[in-house]
């Protein structure tokens, strides 16, 4: 019997697939036996390209973060450089974020997290940045573009005025903040990469 002109199982579609699975129906249910059953594959065959499950999802993981641009680092101003940076970050955690606490476990071995983290610390370095400074200031963007795309603030508030009427006066605006979750959201973080880049640019001159 002839072979198939083309592979039945490839690691790009393997990987879309299980992307595809998470996006919809979050991690949990990532399994070798559903990812299999949505290729139309016996489970054994996907360990001819992942020995195990944790090198799947790194495999899934890393190709979301390859999505992050990272042309603007090394080529503009560095407070350029990562505003951009940090803003594209955001967008693709944003387009998957059933992955993102898989994604904030570090870089561990992931080829497109580390040539990120390379890429940000380079151009840091390269700007004039003391090494020890470089790092923490990565660690900071990390936590904040992590820390807004891992949840929504406006959308864990309850679409109803009568519980804030009383108890929480203050709150009083509270249940609007729902349907204006994504302006709140996008604000905040907005806000706070700007007021980062500030602190981070008047303190430059000193850290040289």
């Amino acid at each position: 019997m002839a072979r198939p002109r083309n592979p039945l199982l490839s690691h790009e579609r393997i990987v879309g697939t299980a992307l595809r699975l998470v996006d919809d129906e979050g991690l949990d249910a990532l399994s070798t036996r559903r990812l299999a059953a949505e290729l139309g594959v016996s489970g054994p065959s996907l360990y001819h390209h992942f020995a195990t499950k944790d090198a799947l999802l790194d495999a899934v993981v890393d190709a979301v973060v390859g999505e992050v641009c990272l042309d603007m680092l090394g080529r503009d101003p560095w407070p350029d450089a990562l505003r951009g940076w940090a803003r594209s970050y955001r967008a693709a955690l944003a387009a998957h974020p059933n992955l993102v606490p898989a994604l904030a476990t570090g870089p561990g071995r992931r080829p497109n997290a580390l040539r990120l983290a390379d890429a940000v610390f380079g151009a840091l370095v390269d700007a004039g940045w003391p090494a020890g400074e470089a790092t923490r200031i990565g660690a900071l963007m990390r936590y904040l573009v992590f820390g807004s795309a891992l949840g929504s603030f406006a959308g864990g508030f309850p679409d109803d005025a009568g519980l804030y009427a009383e108890q929480y006066p203050h709150l009083g605006q509270a249940h609007l903040l729902a349907e204006r979750q994504r302006a709140v959201d996008e604000g905040a973080f907005e806000l706070g990469l700007e007021t980062v880049l500030l602190g981070l640019e008047a303190r430059f001159p000193r850290a040289r």
